[in-house]
């Protein structure tokens, strides 16, 4: 018997995807993780935008082309939100939601919806095998921040945490090379009252390149600045949620910082890490932006000097309060995220060209045409000519940046 598990959306659908997957395989089943040809689907829905939600749905179609008889199971955010909408009339479909994923392995056999209430403590997944050389680790499901423009919380429901000495334990039993520590809002980890800070202390002595997911600034400080520092590998790499960088826009949005203490906690991370990658996400032409509003955006990111951008347009999501504004126009929406796009591939090259000449950490992950890429500590696309796939983290120095990464050359094995 064969299976697809098929995921859209963020890393935390990626981790509950990989639980599902060795779940799948301890029941016998071949895996994969594309869409091809099987006899049981599960397709782990995003509903973070509009067009995610669509895609989402879109691929029931593209299923029912490899195989119409097939098991088909809909899970995640967007069946949460509209789980009518992917039940259709298949009697061979089941769609559930974001809770209780691990009881979808008991539920093979089932149709219709069956969509579990909230859960008020934090679910432990069935443990992953290490995928790759990078294993994405989930400590955290929910949000309490209720961002105007944001459907999550009320799918995700409340922020819960998992107790850091199950995380601990599961980096220790799979020991990958890179554990990414991710969530759905990451800076809420509370565990019994102890912040992100204790997890990051709990992960001390670890042997593997430990990286983190994305942070709001409020977490940014010297004390846990210093618990990173502490780690025995520490990828530099924070991605820093902006989303605008306009006071009045930022109070609409109802994100809990200011300009001036969001580039506060920018330099502050560069006193502690001065050659760490800085990324973030920007919005386009949220309803009440004005030009001046966007302008200051630019700006913001000039004076940030981020190493790369995720940009996109703003979605209005039913049931936030951002839907009940007055959404822009298409065209003023497509022009921001143009430049915004613009700028991005600008900050991307200038921070390959910072990179040349440095000696970073590799950590080899694909052989293709001749050339092993992979990221470096401070997350640069990198490729080494030759083929070292398999091996531990190199030391290589930076020889050639261009537009999407480098070239470097490898100068010995860590």
């Amino acid at each position: 018997m064969k299976a697809v598990v098929f995921t859209l959306g963020c890393k935390v659908n990626e981790c509950e995807s990989d639980s599902l997957v060795k779940g799948l395989i301890e029941l016998g089943y071949e895996v994969s993780n594309k869409l091809e040809k099987a006899d049981l689907y599960i397709v782990n829905t995003c509903a973070v935008t509009k067009e995610a939600e669509k895609k989402s749905r879109q691929v029931a179609s593209r299923i029912n082309k490899l195989n119409e008889c097939a098991k088909v199971i809909f899970t995640g955010c967007a069946c949460q939100k509209d789980a009518s909408s992917f039940i259709g009339k298949n009697p061979n479909y089941l769609v559930t939601g974001v809770f209780n994923k691990n009881a979808i392995l008991k539920m093979l056999s089932n149709s219709g919806v069956s969509v579990f209430p909230e859960r008020s403590e934090y679910e432990e997944l069935l443990p992953v095998n290490p995928m790759g050389t990078r294993t994405f680790i989930k400590v955290q499901d929910g949000c309490n921040n209720f961002c105007s423009y944001c459907i999550i919380p009320y799918l995700r429901g409340r922020s819960r945490s998992r107790n850091p000495l199950s995380v601990r334990a599961e980096i220790e039993r799979i020991a990958p090379k890179e554990a990414v520590i991710t969530g759905i809002n990451l800076t809420s980890y509370d565990f019994e009252g102890k912040g992100l800070t204790s997890l990051i202390e709990a992960l001390y002595g670890l042997d593997c390149r430990i990286r983190l997911g994305s942070l709001e600034a409020g977490v940014i400080t010297n004390e846990f600045l210093s618990a990173l520092k502490n780690l025995n590998d520490f990828a530099p790499h924070f991605h820093l949620s902006l989303q605008a960088g306009s006071n009045a826009v930022l109070k609409k949005m109802n994100r809990r910082y200011d300009r001036e203490q969001y580039l506060e906690k920018v330099f502050l991370i560069r006193e502690y890490f001065p050659n760490a990658g800085i990324t973030t996400d920007v919005i386009a032409g949220f309803p009440t932006e004005t030009e001046d509003d966007f302008l200051e955006s630019l700006s913001l990111i000039d004076e940030a000097k981020f190493s790369d951008i995720h940009a996109f347009a703003f979605s209005p999501r039913e049931g936030t309060v951002a839907y009940k504004m007055q959404d822009l126009p298409y065209q003023v929406k497509k022009e921001r995220l143009d430049k915004l796009l613009d700028k991005k591939a600008k900050l991307k090259e200038a921070f390959a060209r910072s990179q040349e000449g440095k000696t970073l950490k590799f950590l080899p992950e694909e052989f293709k045409e001749g050339y092993t890429q992979g990221y470096t500590e401070n997350y640069l696309h990198v490729f080494v000519k030759g083929d070292y796939s398999g091996r531990e983290i190199l030391k290589i120095k930076i020889e050639k940046p261009f537009c999407d990464g480098a070239l470097a050359t490898v100068i010995e094995g860590e």
